[in-house]
């Protein structure tokens, strides 16, 4: 069993993320949260002994040494891209050089 969020952490967690919750959602919100840390908790438990850490899976390498899924994955190669006024053209508000889009976040 790993340490448990309370009511605190999760308000203060909730302020950081400005959401508002109401008392409904207090409870299944702890239940959750306290719920992924003991996954995580038991997740630690596991032998990576021989286990090379990374970032991501890209970094595998294949026998050859390409990456591993190299088949799967997009070849890195430099594409011309669309021209900036076709873009612009089609967007709904713009300034000619950025796309206007409403204000979606504002802290009171």
């Amino acid at each position: 069993m790993t340490a448990r969020v309370t009511v605190k952490d999760l308000e203060r967690v909730a302020e950081l993320a400005n959401l508002e919750l109401t008392p409904e959602e207090t409870e299944p919100m702890l239940r959750d949260l306290n719920a992924i840390l003991d996954y995580v908790a038991e997740l630690n438990e596991l032998d990576t002994t021989g286990v090379r850490p990374l970032a991501q899976v890209s970094e595998l390498l294949g026998e050859q040494g390409e990456a591993a899924g190299a088949d799967g994955l997009r070849a890195d190669v430099v594409v011309a891209s669309l021209e900036r006024s076709v873009v612009m053209a089609q967007a709904p508000e713009t300034d000619g050089v950025f796309f206007k889009v409403p204000k979606v976040i504002e802290r009171q």
